[in-house]
């Protein structure tokens, strides 16, 4: 039987493996455990983007996070909006259509706009949401 896979937004995998407090990198941690992490080249770009833009000095953690996480990656496609949901962030088309494109069962995420997005799959959460449905 397959395992439920996971994407994380890069917002989650910032707040866990970067700033974020013990409890939510435990549980980030816990989730990569018991279930497949998948991640994005979208989602990587961006957060190395950010990290060296924000917080340089935090790149080796990044990187250190990253590979203590295990995933499988998937490259992000050529995007073409009208063959997505919509949402209101254009720049956040390239890591739904990963999502969707990935086969991912649950995309964790902090982000409002994806919360708005109403489709079957994947299930948009938050990381409190899931934490709440699946581990409790």
């Amino acid at each position: 039987m397959r395992k439920t896979t996971i994407m994380f937004d890069t917002n989650i995998i910032i707040s866990a493996g970067i700033y974020g407090s013990t409890k939510l990198a435990n549980l980030v941690n816990d989730i990569s455990e018991e279930y497949e992490i998948v991640l994005s080249t979208a989602i990587i770009d961006e957060l190395r983007r950010v990290i060296a833009k924000k917080w340089p000095k935090e790149e080796l953690k990044l990187e250190n996070f990253l590979n203590k996480l295990g995933f499988e990656l998937i490259n992000t496609p050529t995007i073409l909006g009208d063959n997505y949901p919509k949402i209101r962030d254009v720049k956040d088309y390239p890591i739904l259509a990963s999502a969707i494109i990935g086969d991912v069962d649950v995309f964790i995420t902090g982000d409002k706009d994806f919360k708005a997005i109403n489709i079957e799959r994947p299930e948009i959460m938050t990381i409190s949401e899931f934490e709440e449905e699946y581990l409790n």
